[in-house]
């Protein structure tokens, strides 16, 4: 089947409350330009420059998605046009992205990334971490962020009681943070889990966000 044909399977499968990220990390511009003509706008990329490459080569209203792992002097390059960045594992990381947001005179909405996965390769908080910084004076001054949700990454398994655990405990961190810390802010609402193994026991379990490539550009 076609790229075209994937996304459409994929799109039909989903429930309408769940945002559908195409991750297109080493895909062409032209793959990417072809799921735009058909209806979507929101792609994910994992590094800096290769997205900094396509986005000038395709259409403007494209919502992008910072997924992969951000260091902190890469932050200038994305702040004037990333929709959301996925990856915040520090203060000192969101304190730069809201010092460039500024420049831009942006507000760039991001989620907490949690370390839910028995692999140590991967990034991200534990729940004591992110307490500690959504407690600092410094958090609570950034004005140009928006803390919109978590996300996180199941271990790649075949085990499917693994990653349905490591999903609920992306669930009860996101549930606990609701509870605790941003019950007010309706913003507050986005569980960005599952890819393209592992996506539809993601919305079981309570994603919002899926990001799925793969099983799209296969």
């Amino acid at each position: 089947m076609s790229i075209e044909q994937n996304y459409n399977l994929i799109k039909r499968d989903i429930p309408q409350n769940v945002k559908l990220i195409v991750v297109s990390k080493y895909q062409s511009v032209q793959s990417i330009q072809s799921l735009y003509n058909i209806g979507n706008k929101c792609f994910g990329e994992n590094r800096i420059q290769e997205l900094i490459e396509k986005k000038d080569k395709l259409p403007l209203d494209i919502e992008w998605h910072l997924i992969g792992h951000l260091q902190t002097n890469k932050v200038k390059y994305i702040a004037p046009f990333v929709s959301y960045i996925h990856s915040i594992d520090s203060l000192k990381l969101l304190i730069e992205v809201n010092k460039e947001a500024l420049k831009n005179d942006r507000i760039i909405k991001c989620l907490l990334q949690f370390h839910i996965a028995k692999e140590d390769t991967k990034f991200g908080l534990d729940l004591d971490e992110s307490k500690k910084i959504i407690n600092t004076e410094e958090f609570k001054s950034l004005k140009n962020i928006n803390i919109v949700g978590v996300m996180g990454m199941a271990t790649f398994t075949s085990d499917n009681n693994v990653i349905v655990g490591e999903f609920k405990d992306l669930k009860n961190i996101f549930d606990y943070l609701k509870t605790d810390f941003f019950n007010d802010k309706l913003e507050f609402k986005e569980i960005s889990m599952g890819m393209s193994s592992d996506y539809k026991i993601a919305i079981e379990y309570g994603a919002t966000m899926i990001r799925v490539g793969s099983a799209i550009f296969k």
